[in-house]
């Protein structure tokens, strides 16, 4: 059979478009299949706005700022200090009821109840005397079923106070890689009690039910919430090692351990790749800053879900004589000073004495639940 010219063209242009559509239909299957375990890389990081000057405290990515009366600023990282011209406590806070969230669209269309809420106090067994004793006596005492110690060594007496008390085995110093151990587990547990909200606070922190309770009734577990109080006046800024031949800047916010944080389950199960099972420990290598750097880096640089800003949560680290009396029960967590500082505490007047009540813990919980056995006018009466 003898095919002229213009028919094998015709011919091998119909095998030329057969081809490429096998080709193309090929083309998926012979893609290299993504290794196992790899956690998802980070996004593209947006340059973060800066905090606007004058008195009013900073709003970044639209974050709601939650204010209080109680303006003391703290600084637990580096103890960087203020900008020029500003000294601590200046900022100028509008006359409101700050306990309220005021984040739009952010009002949760279920009721929460305070056993929805995990809270995890990170200890050490050298205070399992001198600071957990007097939450136990105080606070803890009105949320047993909800508070676990996260400590580093076994208790058996502090077992009897409550079934509560995980024993990280991690190491008892205070380093980064012991913080950020012990974060790991809490995390961990967090995930496995299937609460709505995870909030973390330190051994010298007083949690104030009524206005936790408050605040996160104000969003959704299910949304995408990181609400606390930050340590400096800006984002830090740390070095992330994204491909093997280089790393790059990465600037974000977050909340000061020391004051404590709160997390919607929501967010913490977007959080998975880079904290649980051990991946937090990991992911605090790789930028080399404690847990709650890593906290922030993990939710605002790499899922780019923005810090809300409230200073409705205290540390020993900022003046907390500046914190008006009136405002204090309105509070979220208060602290104490430590040993080079123990007249750092809260104004408030009762019936301890500052000798009988150096950290004023006994003083506020007798003021928010008169009822209790052992405040003074009780054991008058």
């Amino acid at each position: 059979m003898h095919l002229s010219p213009v028919g094998l063209s015709k011919h091998c242009f119909l095998v030329s478009l057969a081809l490429c559509a096998l080709l193309l239909l090929l083309i998926p299957t012979l893609q290299a299949p993504q290794r196992q375990g790899e956690p998802p890389q980070p996004r593209p990081h947006a340059r973060l706005a800066k905090p606007r000057s004058g008195h009013e405290p900073h709003r970044t990515h639209n974050a709601t700022v939650h204010q209080s009366a109680g303006n003391g600023k703290d600084s637990d990282v580096n103890q960087l200090p203020l900008p020029r011209g500003r000294r601590q406590g200046s900022w100028r806070v509008p006359k409101r009821d700050s306990t309220r969230a005021s984040f739009p669209g952010s009002q949760s269309r279920e009721p929460l109840e305070q056993k929805d809420i995990f809270i995890a106090v990170k200890t050490t067994r050298k205070y399992h005397i001198s600071r957990l004793q007097l939450l136990f006596q105080t606070w803890v005492s009105k949320a047993k079923e909800q508070t676990f110690i996260f400590t580093d060594g076994e208790d058996k007496e502090l077992k009897q106070k409550s079934g509560n008390i995980i024993n990280t085995n991690c190491s008892a110093s205070h380093t980064r890689q012991a913080l950020c151990c012990k974060m790991s587990v809490e995390y961990d547990k967090f995930i496995e009690s299937q609460k709505k909200w995870f909030c973390h606070v330190d051994d010298d922190n007083y949690v104030i039910l009524p206005s936790l309770l408050r605040l996160l009734s104000s969003y959704s577990h299910t949304q995408d919430v990181y609400l606390g109080r930050p340590s400096l006046d800006h984002p830090i800024e740390a070095a992330e090692r994204v491909k093997s031949d280089g790393s790059m800047s990465v600037k974000f916010w977050f909340a000061t351990g020391g004051a404590g944080f709160c997390i919607s389950r929501g967010l913490a199960l977007k959080m998975s790749p880079w904290a649980s099972l051990g991946n937090f420990i990991t992911t605090a290598e790789k930028i080399r800053l404690p847990d709650d750097c890593t906290v922030g880096y993990i939710i605002e640089a790499l899922l780019e879900v923005p810090l809300m800003h409230t200073w409705l949560f205290h540390s020993h680290l900022e003046n907390l004589q500046r914190l008006p009396t009136a405002d204090i029960l309105r509070q979220v967590t208060l602290s104490y000073g430590g040993v080079e500082n123990r007249r750092n505490v809260v104004s408030i007047g009762g019936d301890f004495s500052l000798t009988e009540d150096p950290s004023r813990f006994k003083t506020v919980h007798c003021l928010l639940y008169p009822e209790t056995h052992w405040c003074p006018r009780n054991i008058r009466n």
